[in-house]
């Protein structure tokens, strides 16, 4: 099994964050959202992952620290790392075939932009299955159109009327990815666009016009981390979860508090020191970070910060940041100076 994972976008709707650091390796309780990713795919697939494809942008953003961190992320899964560049952002069926050496057997394709909580088990019977979420709203999402099989007949965007509450969450499951890419390469040849770009659902449609039989896998909680208010929103649902878990360390034995208080669930990471503070509960702090004479709650702290005389909630705030102030919802960029 492969997992190939488009990564190239920029993150615009998370900015100032996405300025320094690519949204997908921004850390959501801790670890960046594209290892959280990975690591619950992994856990779904239940099976060894012998490869696990990057599409990255520009190396001059997506440099050696992000392919070092990457190539780390899939030797900790038993996986050989591979690394591709879209040098345009042309869509996602172009993402997938940068990285077309990879194109074949058995592979999951996941965007890095959202995290999951799920637990099925893949249809063997199906040649593809398209990961879901039974959503309230469906009319703001694209959706599956489902025939009395429960087969997937059609893929319909932001639907006015009522087609199902199954929501498109961008992961995907081909049991040989090589139809796929066959598609795709054609959708290229033809220069078939949608919107300015090639799309993936295109290539999914001609596979089922030639009749590949393709099935839902419908995941617990799907989280978004497209701004800094959802981010923050999922930071909270995912440390709930891993509190409810008990799997991870959550609070560091480096960290060190004096006078302080933690209200769980939060994330300290390593040598962080708290003083005279109360900080949670759902806040996540990075390694190396001082949080002295404040209040914390909700909210998502990086590396290597400093917080002083804060009341915050709801706040984000970025590396190598000094804070010191009265302000409360705020969204802070890397080394940004407010004393």
């Amino acid at each position: 099994m492969k997992i190939i994972v488009p990564m190239a976008g920029r993150g615009s709707r998370l900015r100032p964050h996405s300025l320094t650091v690519p949204k997908p390796l921004i850390p959501v309780a801790g670890q960046p959202i594209v290892h959280r990713l990975v690591k619950d795919i992994v856990k779904v697939l239940k099976q060894p992952i012998e490869e696990i494809a990057f599409v990255l942008g520009d190396p001059a953003w997506f440099g050696d620290n992000v392919v070092s961190s990457l190539e780390d992320l899939a030797k900790g899964l038993g996986a050989k790392a591979s690394i591709y560049r879209q040098d345009q952002p042309l869509g996602t069926g172009h993402a997938i075939m940068c990285a077309k050496p990879s194109l074949s057997g058995s592979a999951v394709i996941a965007y890095a932009d959202t995290l999951i909580r799920a637990e099925f088990d893949l249809d063997a019977t199906a040649d593809s299955v398209i990961w879901t979420k039974q959503v309230e709203n469906p009319e703001a999402y694209g959706v599956v159109k489902l025939n009395k099989n429960n087969e997937i007949v059609e893929l319909v965007e932001k639907p006015e009327t009522f087609v199902s509450d199954q929501a498109v969450i961008g992961i995907y499951y081909f049991k040989d990815v090589a139809v796929l890419k066959e598609k795709l390469q054609k959708i290229l040849d033809e220069n078939v666009m949608n919107g300015g770009e090639y799309q993936i659902n295109d290539g999914i449609k001609r596979m089922m016009a030639e009749g590949k039989v393709f099935k839902t896998g419908t995941v617990d909680e799907w989280m978004d981390c497209g701004n800094k208010a959802i981010t923050i929103e999922t930071n909270q649902r995912m440390l709930s979860f891993l509190k409810a878990d008990g799997n991870e360390r959550l609070v560091s034995a480096s960290a060190k508090l004096d006078n302080s208080t933690i209200i769980e669930p939060c994330f300290i990471g390593e040598n962080v020191i708290l003083k005279d503070s109360t900080v949670g509960p759902h806040v996540s702090v990075g390694n190396n970070s001082v949080i002295e004479n404040s209040t914390v709650k909700n909210s998502l702290i990086q590396t290597n910060t400093t917080i002083k005389n804060a009341n915050l909630d709801e706040a984000m705030i970025g590396n190598h940041v000094k804070y010191d102030g009265n302000y409360t919802s705020v969204s802070i960029g890397d080394y940004s100076v407010l004393e």
